[in-house]
């Protein structure tokens, strides 16, 4: 009998073990953890970087798509020389994927293309510069060019019912 209750009782604190074990394993790390690991750092810590790189400052929207967002990261992209260096903040939410917001900034002269089988609309800015509303890989994007810089504002298509078209509009007018 003391054999079989210390075997149970062994088996059973086995059992606690692993299950204790791999449910705190399970858990997705924070991205706390994980975003510096890939390259991101604070929003203002990466423009600064940005700013210095290229040597002129850069101006960012002062609104936000009507999202909850639990995180905000940027990153400055520095690659073999200027033609693929850009900036980036991401705003993301740890428990709502389809809350994602990026901005993505590059100099004009290395600017992304915008292929016209993509393009939804077009809008003019408060400033008179054009922008264009189109659609890619999951997301809706706003393209606009403003200070020597190319602007993406990019939210993910799951929250087109919440962040229109308008809405993306208004947050690049945000920076006059």
């Amino acid at each position: 009998m003391i054999r079989t209750i210390s075997f149970l009782s062994i088996s059973f604190c086995l059992l606690f073990f692993v299950t204790v074990f791999a449910a705190a394993h399970d858990n997705p790390r924070p991205y706390e953890e994980i975003y510096p690991e890939i390259g991101y750092k604070t929003v203002d810590e990466a423009l600064n970087d940005f700013e210095q790189h290229f040597n002129q400052s850069l101006k960012l929207p002062l609104r936000v798509p009507p999202l909850i967002f639990t995180h905000y990261f940027g990153r400055f992209n520095n690659s073999e020389g200027d033609i693929n260096d850009s900036f980036e903040v991401i705003f993301i939410n740890d428990q709502s994927s389809e809350n994602h917001y990026n901005i993505s900034v590059r100099p004009i002269k290395y600017k992304v293309p915008v292929q016209e089988k993509y393009v939804l609309e077009t809008f003019t800015l408060k400033n008179g510069n054009e922008a264009i509303y189109l659609t890619f890989s999951g997301f809706n994007i706003l393209v606009f060019e403003r200070d020597n810089w190319q602007y993406m504002l990019q939210i993910d298509k799951r929250v087109s019912n919440k962040v229109t078209s308008e809405t993306l509009l208004d947050i690049a007018n945000s920076m006059d």
